[in-house]
């Protein structure tokens, strides 16, 4: 038994590690390219916010994408696509008069993506989106 879940974890582990080595590098990518302004930060983490939503959503409903897929993308590849960490760096590096409508459209933004990937699958799939419940993982 022991050996099986270490074969499951560490199965989870590389999933997780090639997933966010891919977002890792798109997220360079895209600032290298853009510049990394403040809106790139915005719309990467808005992206991720609702790329999150959409994996988030689809395993309380029809669970189109698998536990290992679910890894590779949400705790992989999307958690280091988004970049919370520069999001806290712009704001302490700009001032106060454009730090706080970033902060607004940022929190905007990054719940306005789950909102926006709630609607579409429940719109989308075939069972309705349940909520959490105790035990869930």
């Amino acid at each position: 038994m022991l050996r099986r879940q270490l074969i499951r974890h560490g199965e989870a582990i590389v999933l997780i590690t090639l997933g966010g080595i891919v977002g890792a590098n798109l997220r360079y990518a895209v600032g290298a390219a853009a510049g990394d302004a403040l809106l790139v930060t915005l719309l990467v983490n808005t992206l991720g916010s609702f790329g999150l939503g959409l994996l988030l959503f689809d395993a309380r409903a029809d669970e189109i994408l698998t536990k290992r897929l679910r890894y590779v993308f949400g705790t992989g590849f999307f958690a280091s696509f988004t970049t919370y960490s520069t999001f806290v760096a712009d704001i302490a590096l700009t001032a106060p008069e454009l730090a706080v409508p970033y902060i607004i459209a940022s929190y905007a933004s990054g719940f306005g993506g789950v909102l926006v990937s709630r609607k579409i699958v429940a719109k989308t799939s075939k069972t309705a989106i349940q909520p959490p419940t105790p035990g869930d993982d």
